[in-house]
């Protein structure tokens, strides 16, 4: 597997990208979103990892550069910015998940090793369900409605097909986190709502769909006819 290190702290970029290499990664590495996006379109990746603050072209915008080019690559952001404004942005983006600065390398490398475990398990056969009006493709990450595709995240996607195989019923926050990053935490608590809150969105042309925040307990999709 080939992951894609983008980050201009020169010190981080080689930790991060020393410690991938001796779990077997084949490793490449960028300095600024320029770079990183040169690297990708020379010779793409299997995952990025990238800053979002960088000189010449900051992580978003090269986000959005590679989005148009692959819309499954999963994307891993590293940023001391932690307002729900940005997170929002880098989940609409399409990131596969957040994680703030500083953090754990052994915290990255199970992001990474979960990110990449569910691109290559596969699925034999389409998964889809019907969520409203929608037509949820869980193993092509679309969403479908009146015809038109919309991609989402690898994450969004693994948890609308948890609420979405539960319709009607509460499933529990922890269990969410715990399908997608394999622990429940704090700070994925956190991530967790801005995933929820993005989903939201990307199913609001259906208004008899919502996905109620029971607080303290979970989520529930409910489809109103």
């Amino acid at each position: 597997m080939k992951i894609l290190i983008v980050e201009d702290e020169r010190d981080l970029s080689m930790i991060v990208s020393d410690t991938l290499r001796t779990q077997g990664y084949d490793v490449e590495v960028a300095y600024d979103g320029i770079e990183g996006l040169a690297k990708y379109n020379a010779g793409a990746a299997d995952l990025i990892v990238a800053d979002v603050m960088m000189p010449r072209l900051d992580g978003f915008a090269m986000a959005k550069e590679i989005r148009r080019i692959s819309s499954t690559v999963p994307i891993i952001f590293l940023t001391a910015k932690s307002a729900i404004d940005d997170v929002e942005e880098g989940f609409d983006i399409g990131a596969n998940d957040y994680l703030k600065k500083p953090f754990e390398l052994r915290e990255l490398l199970i992001r990474i090793k979960a990110l990449l475990r569910n691109k290559a398990g596969g699925r034999s056969g389409n998964v889809v369900y019907a969520v409203g009006d929608y037509h949820f493709d869980a193993t092509g990450q679309l969403l479908i409605y009146d015809g038109k595709e919309t991609a989402i995240s690898n994450i969004e996607t693994r948890i609308l097909e948890k609420l979405a195989a539960n319709t009607g019923k509460r499933v529990d926050a922890s269990e969410l986190m715990i399908a997608v990053w394999g622990r429940d935490e704090l700070s994925n608590r956190n991530s967790l709502h801005g995933y929820i809150h993005k989903l939201r969105r990307v199913l609001s042309k259906d208004p008899s769909i919502s996905i109620i925040n029971q607080r303290g307990f979970g989520y529930l999709l409910s489809v109103k006819r």
